[in-house]
């Protein structure tokens, strides 16, 4: 089988390629004249990059068409061990005659481990040059020699065996700092640039990369304002994306949008390398960050009901092993069930969440009848609405500087300077393009904000962006029916440098949760904006006002009870409404 960019040759050509296979090495041999030319004239014929693989046996293992080094070789499974070479060498051809091995010949070189890496160059169908590259033992200053110019001669002496043969026991891999390497997920993000916006949106995207435990070693950006359906980015650009990918030694691709199962499979199959889209990355970091029993279910269903219309063409992405970024999380072991083991599953999931809701619904009963009002803390990710919880609350809730820190909603008491009771809830940080799996997963977590009394919509006053994070915030409230009063709350004040750039946003406030400035206004315009007040009174209610007393249990807060002949003495806190209903009850007045 040939591979690599077959299409537009003939079939005559792709008979010719077929030879490749038949041909043998002699085992003293490095290469053959045979093999070298046939691979400079059909170099010229197409006018395209051959590559051949070949193994100590001399045997071809693999004949590629194209930039054929962006894709792992099949054969690679066969290699002997991580600590020595591969025992498979690598020859290719460049077409324009330069032999000269490029950046991305010697990375090949290096990750792959090849026994030997040939170039050789080709101008109008016959051999002009040919270099060769061979690992060299760790200790040694440098990381790989470079033998050239090279004549056919050269190439099919032994010479050139003998260097395999001698660096092969010497070649191993560093224990202290090598594995670490090969073991690490090397990124290269991709995204759409709609003028100029995708800058911002593929920057949040290194930081998203960088919370999986990614590193990021190139981004990239295609002028283009909507996906290009087969391949998100176009083939061209997905072509030239595969040798950046091998010249960086990548391992992994994150493209900025949501990709449709033959997107991700087609990318798969030209960069030849793990791709994963926005929304799994944010699954991946939410299955990290999951904590509870709901929280990990939450992540369970979002990752089923994303993936569930993508396992038409996601065979080769769901069967893989190793785990890593995007493969994460609870629901990671349902992978690789059927659809009807996947839909009986979403359906237990949705069960017992809302179960989950039900005693939501029963604690906001609670606290309606205990009087307590609730205020929660929106927001986008890693603004530092946990930060300010633990300042206004004097509590340690976990902090860091990561996105999606707090995933599970977390509430603390506080009490406000008039001795009303409050209180305050950090919820999951917002953040732009978020997977509508995952706001109806964790439905019953978000409600926690559409029950709210109060939002305080806090902002990384000190961001760039802002006005832009801001509106995100405000979608995603839209979204999920949120219509209670919002006090901004600019945060990170200590560093902005001018606060009159800032939008306004009445009401509003600015403070440095770090450093506890500000607080003081902001409780005051929490007491001033709480939709209703609570008083304590101390009341006698007639016996024929059966009816009031009910009110006062449903709606009230009952401190004490006592029945005297008068009537019914109730010490209770109530709101503004019923407090206008009860007044003339009141002792004391």
């Amino acid at each position: 089988m040939i591979n690599g960019n077959i299409e537009g040759l003939s079939r005559h050509t792709l008979a010719r390629l077929e030879g490749l296979y038949v041909i043998k090495v002699e085992r003293e041999n490095f290469l053959s004249i045979e093999i070298i030319d046939l691979m400079c004239e059909l170099t010229g014929t197409t006018g395209r990059e051959l590559s051949v693989y070949l193994n100590r046996r001399g045997e071809v293992m693999d004949v590629s068409v194209g930039e054929a080094r962006q894709v792992p070789l099949p054969s690679m499974s066969l290699r002997r061990s991580d600590t020595r070479l591969s025992g498979i060498r690598c020859i290719h051809t460049h077409p324009g005659g330069n032999g000269r091995l490029s950046r991305v010949d010697i990375n090949a070189l290096c990750s792959l481990r090849f026994d030997a890496m040939v170039s050789i160059g080709v101008s109008d169908g016959k051999f002009s040059e040919a270099y060769a590259a061979f690992l060299n033992p760790p200790d040694d200053p440098q990381t790989y020699d470079i033998f050239g110019p090279l004549t056919p001669e050269d190439l099919c002496g032994e010479r050139l065996i003998k260097e395999i043969r001698r660096r092969d026991p010497l070649i191993g891999v560093d224990k202290t700092a090598g594995m670490d390497e090969f073991q690490e997920e090397r990124a290269v993000l991709i995204g759409l640039n709609d003028h100029g916006e995708g800058l911002i949106s593929i920057n949040e995207l290194e930081e998203l990369a960088r919370t999986a435990g990614a590193k990021i070693v190139h981004k990239e950006l295609q002028n283009r304002k909507l996906p290009e359906p087969a391949t998100y980015i176009g083939r061209g650009k997905a072509a030239d994306l595969a040798l950046i990918c091998r010249a960086v030694n990548a391992n992994l691709v994150i493209a900025d949008d949501e990709l449709t199962a033959i997107q991700m499979k087609n990318l798969e199959e030209i960069l030849g390398l793990k791709v994963i889209d926005r929304t799994t990355l944010i699954l991946d970091i939410f299955a990290k960050r999951a904590v509870s029993s709901e929280g990990k279910l939450q992540v369970e269903l979002a990752q089923l009901k994303y993936r569930l219309p993508r396992l038409t063409g996601m065979g080769h992405t769901l069967s893989r092993l190793g785990g890593g970024i995007g493969t994460r999380g609870p629901g990671e072991k349902k992978l690789e069930t059927d659809r009807r083991h996947i839909h009986r599953r979403i359906k237990e999931i949705e069960e017992a969440l809302a179960k989950v809701k039900r005693r939501r619904a029963a604690l906001r009963l609670k606290r309606t009848r205990d009087r307590l009002p609730v205020c929660a803390l929106v927001g986008y990710t890693n603004t530092g609405k946990s930060t300010l919880l633990n300042a206004l609350s004097g509590s340690e809730v976990f902090v860091e500087n990561k996105l999606f820190a707090t995933l599970d909603p977390v509430s603390r008491g506080v009490v406000l300077p008039d001795g009303r009771n409050i209180l305050i809830t950090d919820t999951v940080g917002f953040i732009d393009k978020l997977p509508h799996d995952l706001v109806e997963a964790f439905h019953s977590t978000l409600e926690e904000v559409t029950e709210a009394d109060l939002l305080l919509h806090v902002v990384d006053a000190g961001s760039p962006n802002a006005v832009e994070h801001m509106n995100v915030v405000d979608r995603v409230l839209g979204m999920l029916g949120a219509n209670q009063p919002v006090i901004t709350v600019y945060n990170k004040m200590d560093t902005v440098m001018d606060k009159d750039a800032l939008p306004v946003r009445k009401p509003q406030v600015y403070i440095s949760a770090l450093k506890k400035e500000g607080l003081s206004d902001l409780i005051d315009l929490i007491r001033e904006h709480l939709p209703e007040s609570v008083r304590r009174v101390q009341i006698l209610v007639p016996y024929d006002q059966g009816n009031l007393v009910s009110d006062l249990h449903s709606r009230g807060n009952v401190i004490t009870e006592e029945y005297v002949p008068e009537g019914v003495r109730i010490e209770a806190e109530i709101d503004e409404i019923l407090f206008a209903r009860v007044r003339k009850y009141m002792l004391g007045v």
